[in-house]
């Protein structure tokens, strides 16, 4: 007798469209959507269409280009790891102990080999 439960194999993939992945569908919506209102407001405010419409059309594509680019070169999680790794500072310097002169010893072992004094 067959099983009535379907199995779901796509439960940890990433969401997927037309190539792109993850937050980067959200980035091309969050992009498209203000490129959208940049257009309404320049209309509004009496641009000519003929300047307003390549404008508006050029930095579609470039969006759709970048967009596309990062997707395809950092995959799901790098472009945060990328922005993270580039956060972290490449030393750390000590002019002075007391950092580490005024730490409290509270019974559990704050390294080894480290007494409480």
């Amino acid at each position: 007798m067959a099983s009535v439960y379907h199995i779901n194999k796509g439960v940890s993939k990433p969401i997927v469209f037309k190539g792109l992945k993850a937050q980067y569908i959200a980035y091309l919506a969050v992009g498209l959507v203000l490129l959208l209102l940049g257009f309404v407001l320049g209309y509004l405010l009496g641009a000519p269409l003929f300047v307003l419409l390549p404008l508006v059309l050029s930095l579609g594509f470039a969006l759709f280009f970048f967009v596309f680019r990062l997707s395809h070169r950092f995959g799901e999680h790098g472009l945060m790891k990328y922005v993270a790794k580039r956060g972290l500072p490449s030393r750390i310097v000590f002019r002075s102990r007391r950092v580490f002169t005024g730490l409290k010893y509270e019974g559990g072992s704050i390294g080894v080999g480290v007494k409480s004094v």
